[in-house]
């Protein structure tokens, strides 16, 4: 019986791909108390998916990602110099990684 070699699944990514996906993490005291949870929290590209923001993760932080959830802020309307205007959407993803596995976000990028 012969044996199959599974292609691994998701997106292959280009290392400009995955850094022009995640933007940057999210430091605030709501994202650092889901790190004691093993999540961390992203901004990522608007029209960036799931697969490839988990692909994304896992090639540029070498971890193992469980699961992957997204939402999208959408822009307040505030006023410049008193006039009307309104703030960009931001992407955000919310990534739980796998048992054990942890991102240290003061050291920089292996």
């Amino acid at each position: 019986m012969s044996e199959t070699v599974k292609a691994p699944r998701g997106p292959r990514l280009s290392r400009e791909t995955m850094y022009n996906i995640i933007r940057s993490p999210v430091i605030t005291e709501k994202a650092t108390r889901l790190g004691e949870h093993s999540q961390m929290v992203f901004r990522v590209a608007i029209d960036a998916s799931k697969p490839e923001i988990k692909a994304a993760i896992e090639g540029l932080f070498g971890v193992k990602v469980a699961a992957v959830n997204t939402l999208v802020q959408k822009g307040k309307t505030k006023r410049f110099k008193g006039r009307p205007g309104v703030r960009s959407d931001v992407k955000k993803a919310y990534v739980r990684l796998a048992e054990g596995q942890t991102i240290d976000l003061t050291t920089g990028l292996a």
